[in-house]
């Protein structure tokens, strides 16, 4: 009889708790009965997902071009790019220039690697702001523009070092907006994730934000033609294991923006 009380009282108790859980809209209390907590990391997710064997440090720009100006934008942003790569003294490399084809329309967007990390910067930064004639290219190009931005990023450990291709590709850059606190989980899924994507050599470049927006992932690809990309994506779904990464990782997701790109004549990348 007594068994059987404490039986009643268990479900009467559970039936209270089930009550509760649908009632209120609030229900992180109900979860954290039965969540594992994760213990908290002991280091910061940059060092735990960035190449150890590199120190490369990476700034991607986002100018908007008033669309009368973009040609011209184009050939002037390109004559500097060339004058950069030919002087030894900058430890900084553009890796790719594209004009948005899809998406925010009269963009450019430039990714630049800077060799040597946060001191190739700052040492690439007090050059160019001593110098005289890149100076007068900004107030050039000043007149141009509608509104910019920049972020500071470093590099996927598992993703491949993005390096100058042949063409003609478009390229695509995939945006991810994460959740605060879940860029390790994203790491982990993507460093499995990964070799699902290479078959077509598609996978140029995995970044994440150090400076700038946070909690924020850049992955870039690379297509023959926007039919090659809807081939090359389609297929990866008859990989065993994909699925389980879609399925895992858009919780993580707070927004996501594609942009379908076309490289500028100067770009490393085309």
């Amino acid at each position: 009889i007594l068994t059987d009380r404490c039986l009643l009282c268990e479900t009467s108790f559970i039936l209270f708790l089930c009550r509760r859980f649908s009632e209120s809209g609030d229900k992180g209390w109900f979860r954290s009965l039965f969540v594992h907590k994760v213990d908290a990391r002991k280091d910061a997710h940059s060092n735990l997902l960035s190449k150890k064997e590199t120190s490369n440090l990476y700034k991607i720009q986002f100018h908007n071009v008033k669309p009368e100006c973009l040609e011209a934008y184009n050939s002037l942003e390109a004559e500097v790019q060339n004058r950069l790569h030919q002087d030894q003294e900058y430890p900084c490399e553009v890796v790719g220039s594209w004009n948005t084809w899809y998406g925010e329309q009269d963009q450019a967007v430039h990714l630049w690697r800077y060799r040597g990390g946060y001191p190739a910067l700052t040492e690439c930064l007090t050059k160019l702001n001593n110098n005289k004639e890149y100076l007068e290219f900004r107030k050039e190009r000043a007149k141009m523009l509608i509104s910019r931005r920049n972020q500071l990023l470093l590099e996927f450990s598992f993703w491949n070092e993005p390096l100058p291709r042949a063409g003609p590709c478009i390229y695509e850059m995939r945006t991810y907006h994460l959740k605060p606190g879940t860029m390790i989980e994203w790491g982990n899924h993507w460093a499995r994730a990964i070799k699902y994507r290479q078959e077509n050599n598609e996978a140029v470049g995995g970044f994440f934000s150090q400076i700038g927006d946070l909690y924020v992932v850049h992955h870039l690809w690379a297509y023959k033609s926007l039919q090659s990309r809807d081939e090359t994506r389609n297929s990866a779904w008859l990989k065993e294991g994909w699925d389980s990464t879609v399925y895992y990782t858009v919780p993580l997701i707070r927004s996501m923006e594609s942009r379908i790109m076309i490289p500028t004549k100067s770009s490393p990348l085309q």
